[in-house]
């Protein structure tokens, strides 16, 4: 008897001596695993990654695949019903599944003032843009002098380097593609927003438009390394996901902070989820990670409806709006054009355009020479993911102007000088349903207003401090919204960078409400307003789908 209690204690003794599982450092919708099956999951780590982590996992009886410098963690193998004794090790942060991501112009150029840069003599020549996408095939326009404009390129997802997809040689050529190919007795020159940029092109997403978390942070890795060879200053991201935590535990967003810490730019699509009413939000805290985090410029989409006015304009209404789901920081930053864009095709084969036939445009689009068939150069298509590639191009011109604007500070006098006069809502009808969309102008929409290159090239204000954006919180007493400003932000302080300034009067109004009872998800809608400021996830534990391209206009 004694010995059975000698035993009990000791392993009594031994059960308490054992490091208790943590699970607040797992995510969750790792924590309910149990099976056996093999999963890889990303484990953020406090201290640098060392050999000592590795053979922590390998006891575990995982496997590690990835290294990441730029989150200080690394991309392991390791049964599911295992996840949970990760969070044994105190060196271990946060552990999040290795999650899919996907994808998300001569009248774009003109319409936000990029036609004046090119006349005052900016091309974007001498900065390095690295594209993270689905590669970037070096077509005849990305070609100059018979020197390629893409001077590196490599795949995180297996196979070639170049563009199966179709998706990332069309942002590249509203980037920095120089038209050539549309100089036949042309009608219009097809040239990108900075045609002077070199293109650093790193392919995560696979023939299908998919790719990973891991696949993205080791391009963001690689970002980091041949930043001074390639003089890298802006990354563009049209890609994105689903948000299942906060910024401050996604790694995606850690990842791009430590980028723009770096001293580069990183520019982000908002998401194509502005139509999706499933949460009862009206399309309103859809923004995707990691374009979710502050400090990145965060960017949706406007339809230029064919003209180089900006009279005539109107937001895509499948645009995702802020605020963002778990943090509700103020998204966007600013909108551009971004609907029925043409822009480089890598292939007529690409499975985009082929999947998709009506994306595909005649000759005669830009040449007058009666030339029949269609385009073997160039196609359309639509979504925050061509919008984002005109605020990069933006941002190189103006690093071409003046090397030493940092990346708050090329974010802030974006934001400034963004053009702010807009109507107080618009209707868009899908032609297939006829089905209405109703969107407002308000802050969570269109950010702090629309690109204008020329304003933000013209402009030579510094901003002294962060351009983090803004959270905003909601009173449920009175049904207001208003802006939180961290401390240290270049925001409202004074009238050079206040409020009302920076998101325009018919924007921000009051002191410092954004919003009045008139919200749109508010008082007579309590599913939305519950779904948009809790604190909770609303995405559960769904796989997660891929950003998609719009192929027509909306």
């Amino acid at each position: 008897m004694k010995s059975t209690l000698r035993s009990l204690f000791a392993l009594v003794l031994t059960i308490a001596s054992l490091p208790a599982i943590d699970l607040q450092k797992i995510s969750p919708d790792l924590r309910d695993r149990k099976d056996d099956a093999t999963v890889e999951v990303i484990v953020q780590l406090a201290n640098k990654v060392s050999t000592t982590d590795a053979s922590k996992v390998q006891v575990l009886g995982g496997l590690v695949q990835k290294l990441h410098t730029s989150l200080n963690g690394m991309t392991i193998s390791v049964p599911a019903s295992l996840v949970a004794k990760l969070s044994d090790d105190p060196n271990v942060v946060f552990v999040t599944p290795n999650r899919k991501v996907g994808r998300m112009l001569d009248t774009t150029v003109a319409t936000v003032g990029g036609d004046l840069a090119r006349t005052w003599g900016y091309t974007g020549e001498g900065v390095g843009v690295a594209v993270i996408d689905s590669g970037v095939t070096s077509v005849n326009d990305l070609t100059g002098k018979l020197v390629s404009r893409v001077v590196y390129s490599e795949s995180f997802v297996g196979g070639t380097t170049t563009d199966g997809y179709g998706h990332g040689t069309h942002v590249a050529g509203i980037i920095a593609g120089d038209g050539d190919d549309s100089l036949y007795n042309g009608v219009r020159k097809l040239t990108g927003v900075a045609p002077g940029v070199r293109i650093i092109s790193l392919k995560v997403l696979d023939d299908t438009g998919v790719g990973t978390d891991s696949a993205v942070l080791a391009a963001l890795d690689r970002v980091l390394t041949l930043k001074t060879k390639y003089n890298i200053r802006v990354v563009n991201l049209s890609l994105g996901r689903r948000i299942y935590e906060s910024y401050a535990t996604d790694p995606l967003c850690k990842a791009v902070e430590e980028l723009w810490k770096a001293g580069i730019v990183v520019v982000v699509a908002a998401g194509n989820n502005g139509r999706d009413n499933s949460m009862g939000t009206k399309g309103y805290g859809t923004i995707n990670s990691p374009a979710n985090d502050p400090f990145v410029i965060t960017v949706g989409a406007m339809k230029a409806n064919g003209t180089t006015s900006r009279g005539d304009d109107a937001i895509a209404s499948y645009s995702s709006k802020g605020p963002t789901m778990v943090d509700h920081i103020v998204k966007p930053d600013l909108v551009a054009p971004g609907n029925k864009i043409v822009s480089l095709l890598s292939s007529p084969l690409a499975q985009l355009p082929a999947n998709n036939p009506s994306t595909r445009i005649p000759v005669s689009y830009y040449r007058n020479d009666g030339t029949k068939g269609l385009s073997s150069s160039y196609y359309m298509i639509s979504g925050t993911s061509m919008a984002t590639p005109v605020v990069t191009g933006a941002v190189a011109l103006m690093l071409q102007k003046e090397p030493a604007l940092t990346p708050d500070q090329v974010k802030a006098r974006l934001m400034k000088t963004a053009y702010k006069s807009f109507p107080s809502s618009s209707v868009a009808v899908e032609p297939t349903t006829g089905e209405k969309y109703l969107s407002y102008y308000d802050i969570f929409t269109v950010g702090a207003g629309y690109l204008d290159i020329a304003a933000a090239l013209s402009n030579t204000e510094v901003a002294l401090g962060s351009a983090a954006s803004p959270a905003a919180t909601f009173n449920s007493a009175n049904g207001t919204v208003s802006l939180v400003l961290p401390s240290g932000v270049v925001w409202g302080s004074g009238v050079v960078w206040g409020t009302g300034v920076v998101w325009g009067t018919g924007v921000v109004w009051g002191t410092g409400v954004v919003w009045g009872t008139g919200v749109v998800w508010g008082t007579g809608n309590p599913q939305g307003t519950g779904v948009v400021w809790g604190t909770g996830v609303v995405w559960g534990t769904s796989q997660i789908v891929g950003e998609s391209t719009v192929v027509g206009e909306n």
